[in-house]
């Protein structure tokens, strides 16, 4: 049987380096498939014999990206070790801000990092602008809503925009990609709304990137969460700082409702076919931790917006419970000493790069039969998992979550699909705009609970804890739903310095490679059975990798492979 070894590295739009390496068979499908990371994070040896209760400003850095999330996790962590229970602002002021990254990163991943394995920039300047505004209509009507920016002279001008730059021979963001090939399958109208929506976004990110900075101090990397609660009590205060977030949320939400929602469901449409054959599902297991409290009892105890809970097998008629402690971490395949699995109070960071495989017509392949990710391999109980948007609304949907379910089976009825596509691509790209309108609902009522809440009086939003007491020989872990899935900051603390951190991270999950047993991760198993229509332009691949919106910087950081010494800091605060 003839086959093909594709080499896809970098990957692009994405955070952060991976690769991914995958034979093909003689009708271009998928046969076997590898992830690696090739940037190794060694963040977890940075943070022992620190203050714990400095963790979290330096934990942020893991990422540019899902910063202020890691920085809540680790303060969580610390939280849980010194059994600290926040007040009810500074709960609120937390889901805002987590919340605020959510609509941030789902609308610019939807947009400016995998909206063009759907659309086709060159098609859309194909498109009659006046058909344009009949086909946005169309799809919004399937949710009842006014399609967003929907005028002939818009369309009109986008084309135009756009143009100018293809004469002058420089697209810029969208250059360089697979225009053309066959695995693009919307009209030159569908591509037309797609590349005006793109346009529109990007002016929205910014605005949203705002609406984090507005309780969190500034972003990327906020710096208003403390172990106890959040400093932002000026703001809170403020009617006007409070209205200002509720004015770019609305806008957020319109947004989600008029374009992101219509722009999916087009996709989903277009790509039924492949929707329903399960391309791209993957493990077929699902774990979410929980996340956003909605209660002011202790963080483990409190009822969430997202359950917890485990979807086995794509079978939606039972879920498991969360049990942390049968988390760990296998490192057979991944360039770390040592092969056992451990638990991450347990884990340890030790690089141990073993490099490439062989080499062939110039191109270095990764050794895949031993060590080629600088990613570990999580297992839950001895079993793989895919985290993410797709993982929270299974397990809000098999956990019959009233307002889950309601969200999910909306998208699902509106789009005359049966649930069983959601273990697809589209599925776990469909489940992400889900999950922004549902965001984007919930936030308005939190707002208004904060806004009522400092309206009557309370202004609390730090609780006291002795350090000195509780901080000489203890341990806690914080885990919540980030944007791209489950993430747990586990820390051990003795003698008021920290002993052990570790962080395993939502691409950790996903992006890991074959663990001790052989089998897959939830990229290199999403893989299988795709079938590239071009190997030249793999866009197909592309496609399915994207829709886990990588975030490989939270999984690995720098080394030098010659193990050179890159350098020594000391921070005296004064």
């Amino acid at each position: 049987m003839a086959t093909k070894h594709l080499v896809i590295d970098p990957i692009t739009r994405i955070e952060g380096h991976l690769r991914i390496e995958a034979i093909i068979d003689e009708n271009n499908v998928v046969t076997d498939a590898y992830s690696s990371s090739t940037m190794f994070r060694g963040i977890e040896e940075i943070l022992k014999g620190r203050d714990p209760r400095d963790c979290g400003l330096l934990a942020m850095r893991i990422c540019g990206v899902c910063t202020g999330t890691h920085y809540q996790r680790s303060i969580e962590a610390v939280e849980h070790a010194f059994d600290v229970t926040i007040p009810k602002n500074a709960r609120l002021v937390r889901n805002l801000i987590q919340g605020a990254l959510y609509l941030h990163d789902h609308i610019v991943h939807f947009y400016h990092l995998h909206a063009l394995d759907w659309v086709d920039i060159t098609e859309a300047l194909k498109a009659d602008p006046k058909a344009t505004v009949l086909e946005a209509q169309k799809w919004a009507n399937i949710s009842g809503q006014r399609p967003w920016n929907a005028n002939e002279d818009v369309y009109v001008q986008v084309q135009e925009r756009v143009t100018k730059y293809v004469k002058q021979g420089r697209l810029g963001i969208f250059g360089n990609a697979y225009w053309g090939s066959k695995g693009f399958k919307l009209t030159p109208e569908q591509n037309l709304i797609g590349l005006s929506h793109y346009l529109d976004a990007l002016e929205l990110q910014r605005e949203l990137a705002k609406m984090m900075a507005i309780f969190g101090g500034k972003n990327p990397h906020p710096q208003s969460f403390v172990v106890g609660g959040v400093t932002c009590v000026q703001d809170i205060k403020n009617p006007a700082r409070i209205a200002e977030f509720k004015q770019i949320l609305k806008k957020a939400r319109k947004f989600t409702k008029e374009a992101y929602l219509s722009d999916v469901y087009m996709a989903g449409t277009m790509y039924a076919d492949e929707a329903l054959e399960g391309i791209g599902g993957g493990v077929g297991n699902y774990m979410s931790y929980g996340g956003f409290r909605l209660d002011d009892l202790p963080f483990y105890n409190s009822a969430k917006l997202f359950p917890a809970g485990i979807v086995k097998n794509r079978d939606l008629s039972k879920v498991y419970e969360i049990d942390q402690t049968k988390i760990t971490e296998d490192v057979t395949h991944a360039w770390y000493e040592g092969s056992t699995n451990l638990h991450p109070y347990d884990g340890v960071t030790k690089p141990n790069y073993t490099g490439f495989g062989k080499k062939e017509d110039n191109i270095a392949y990764l050794d895949t039969k031993n060590k080629y990710s600088w990613i570990k391999s999580p297992l839950y109980n001895d079993e793989r998992m895919e985290v993410g948007p797709l993982a929270r609304m299974i397990v809000g949907y098999a956990s019959n979550n009233e307002r889950i379910k309601k969200y999910v089976t909306n998208f699902l009825t509106n789009a005359n699909l049966p649930a069983s596509v959601l273990f697809s691509t589209v599925g776990r790209t469909a489940a992400r705009a889900i999950e922004t309108e549902l965001m984007a609902d919930i936030m308005m009522e939190w707002i208004d609970e904060l806004a009522s809440n400092v309206a009557h009086g309370d202004l609390s939003t730090w609780t006291e804890f002795d350090f000195n007491t509780v901080a000489k020989n203890t341990k806690g872990i914080g885990l919540e739903e980030a944007p791209r899935g489950a993430l747990g900051h586990w820390v051990k603390i003795k003698d008021g310095k920290v002993e052990n951190y570790q962080a395993v991270v939502p691409s950790t999950w996903n992006a890991a490679p074959r663990d001790y047993k052989g089998r897959l991760g939830a990229y290199e198993s999403s893989l299988i059975g795709t079938k590239v229509a071009n190997p030249d332009q793999p866009l197909e691949i592309l496609r399915t990798i994207h829709s886990f919106d990588p975030c490989i910087a939270c999984a690995v950081h720098i080394i030098d492979t010659n193990g050179k010494e890159l350098g020594v800091y000391k921070v005296n605060p004064i």
